[in-house]
């Protein structure tokens, strides 16, 4: 173990050279040799990976260094990190203008195909290599989309095309580790625009196939169950403040969608609502409900969203109807409008239909 730790070591020390001007120095005898020694930690990791004893204590090691800041933050923060430690090693040299043309030359060589035949380090390399420019392209359009404002966003192809990648994206980290697309989106909330990203996760939602297979045939076909929905909704519950913003700022429409979709969501999405209708009260001079705070949800959004939840498929409208109901038989049960705001919104309900 000891010398294990050591070769870790040292190779955190080759990918800080990999990203200085020192590599101005390297030939190509140098680079593969980088490159065998990040070969042979990914043999490590494939190794190592069930044995839970020296990956938890190859973990640790990897975190204490990680927290010392002794050059490891180029990307070996974790034990997963191991199998990519060729693709790491190449993208930082390839990044460095300081790498000789002869040992640029070699490298770039690497991903190509050998004249010798297959070569399963090479062609690991290239494949990691064509992964990581795919996850970064999808990043980079998830954050320079742009899309059509209206009632059918979920339908804008620039959107649908977003929401698959997305999906894409939650499957493979979800399969590599259990707190991948938790972790994946937390990242995506930090460095994407909020209002762009909460839209793209809603059209994602929405775009989950509906089957009628069973739930453990769905799971073997890699269907409704495995296509990221499930990670989504499961992140969205976790975040209280998160899921908030998202109730509010993605459109009626497109969020009544996802409600049909998903009763986890829409039973918070109700609540909510209510909660955010207690907040106002009737103004006798304009003749609105109106709030106190600047923060809270105006009367004429309130009465678009529950109308656009009352329009929508059994049982969600029906229990939002029943919910209104039992809500005005508390006030009192009045039919005069301005005395319950769900008087008010069954009235405009009964108006609408």
């Amino acid at each position: 173990m000891e010398q294990l730790l050591q070769h870790l070591e040292r190779f955190s020390e080759v990918l800080a050279v990999s990203r200085s001007t020192y590599v101005g120095t390297w030939d190509p005898a140098t680079v593969r040799r980088a490159l065998r020694w990040a070969h042979y930690l990914r043999h490590v990791y494939r190794r190592f990976r069930r044995h839970g004893r020296i990956r938890a204590a190859l973990e640790r090691w990897l975190h204490s260094q990680w927290d010392q800041k002794r050059g490891l933050g180029l990307g070996l923060t974790n034990f997963r990190a191991l199998e990519s430690c060729d693709v790491l090693l190449s993208v930082c040299l390839l990044r460095n203008r300081a790498l000789g043309d002869a040992a640029r030359h070699y490298l770039l060589q690497q991903l190509g195909p050998g004249p010798g035949g297959p070569d399963a380090d090479r062609d690991s390399l290239r494949d990691g290599l064509c992964l990581l420019a795919r996850r970064r392209a999808a990043v980079h359009l998830l954050r320079l989309g742009r899309y059509r404002e209206g009632p059918k966003l979920q339908e804008d192809l620039v959107m649908k095309t977003q929401a698959q990648l997305l999906r894409r994206r939650l499957r493979e980290v979800g399969e590599a580790e259990a707190e991948g697309p938790g972790r994946l989106l937390s990242r995506l909330w930090e460095r994407l625009p909020h209002d762009h990203l909460l839209k793209v996760i809603a059209a994602a939602l929405v775009e989950t196939p509906a089957s009628p297979r069973p739930q453990e045939e769905e799971r073997e076909l890699g269907g409704p169950e495995t296509s990221g929905s499930q990670e989504l909704v499961q992140w969205l519950l976790g975040k209280s403040e998160i899921v908030a913003v998202f109730c509010r700022q993605v459109p009626a429409s497109l969020l009544t969608s996802v409600a049909s979709r998903h009763p986890e969501l829409w039973r918070v999405y109700l609540r909510l609502l209510t909660d955010w209708s207690r907040r106002l009260r009737y103004d006798l001079q304009k003749g609105i409900w109106i709030g106190d705070e600047s923060q809270d949800v105006p009367w004429e959004e309130l009465s678009q969203r529950f109308q656009s939840l009352l329009q929508a498929p059994s049982p969600l409208s029906d229990e939002v109807l029943t919910t209104l109901r039992t809500y005005k038989a508390q006030d009192g049960d009045f039919d005069v409008p301005g005395l319950s705001i769900w008087t008010d919104l069954l009235l405009g309900h009964e108006s609408a239909t």
